[in-house]
């Protein structure tokens, strides 16, 4: 197939979306489209056509949930492009990571320091919370909670303060906390650091953003899944630094 030929395919959404179907989880391109002066196909169809892949291939009482992908290289429009969609058993984990060399006046980004936040010296670290509310409450079950939590926290990697909680304009609340990494290196390069920073995106503040599913049953309130299914962390400056004089 020429560039031409597949170019007159594009002009209809359902041709320009069409896959051929070779083999079980195995898709083939029909139509591809590249735009006037461009260096590869049109990146949306890659995008749309790889989903149609993917749909053909889950049950329809699914719908889409999220997608992430990254363009590698261009693509020709003589060439098909394949879709192999891979189907594993059960797969708990599924992380794209794309890595670049330092390049000058790399784009930087941070939202600014909340005002007046206490210094960690200022704050209860988060085992301190759970001793206290251990010791004024009579609830069993929420003195069971607070020794669970209390362990937890103590083997944690990450000591966590409680800087206060505040509201956003539009009534949300805001959770501030500072994080302390235990037991790290007295020098450790941006790679490791930006670990650390993975290991804490999971924890307080995205407890909070929790997705949770109501089970539609006998009983409508009852939580049957609480988790995190879509997370994304960009990171915009190559030589971060976590460290500070207070280690904080």
């Amino acid at each position: 197939m020429t560039e031409a030929d597949s170019a007159l395919g594009h002009e209809q959404i359902s041709s320009a979306l069409e896959v051929e179907q070779l083999d079980v989880n195995l898709y083939r391109s029909k139509t591809l489209y590249l735009p006037p002066r461009a260096r590869g196909v049109f990146g949306g169809q890659v995008i749309s056509q790889a989903l149609v892949a993917a749909n053909n291939c889950v049950d329809p009482a699914f719908s889409l949930h999220s997608l992430h992908c990254y363009f590698l290289l261009s693509a020709s429009a003589a060439v098909p492009i394949l879709y192999n969609v891979d189907r594993r058993g059960r797969t708990i984990f599924l992380m794209l990571c794309s890595f670049q060399r330092p390049e000058p006046r790399q784009p930087t980004f941070q939202l600014p320091m909340p005002p007046n936040v206490p210094s960690p010296d200022d704050c209860e670290g988060t085992e301190v919370i759970y001793e206290r509310l251990f010791k004024e409450t009579n609830d069993a079950k929420v003195k069971e909670f607070c020794l669970t939590m209390l362990e937890e926290r103590r083997r944690s990697p990450i000591e966590v303060k409680l800087a206060g909680v505040r509201e956003s304009e539009d009534g949300v609340p805001i959770h501030l906390y500072w994080h302390k990494a235990r037991n790290t290196p007295v020098r450790y390069d941006a790679a490791f650091q930006k670990c650390i920073l993975s290991y804490i995106s999971d924890s307080q503040f995205a407890a909070r953003r929790t997705l949770i599913h109501f089970n539609q049953g006998k009983n409508p309130t009852k939580v049957v899944m609480q988790t995190s299914l879509d997370h994304n962390i960009s990171f915009y400056e190559y030589a971060i630094s976590l460290q500070s004089s207070a280690g904080w």
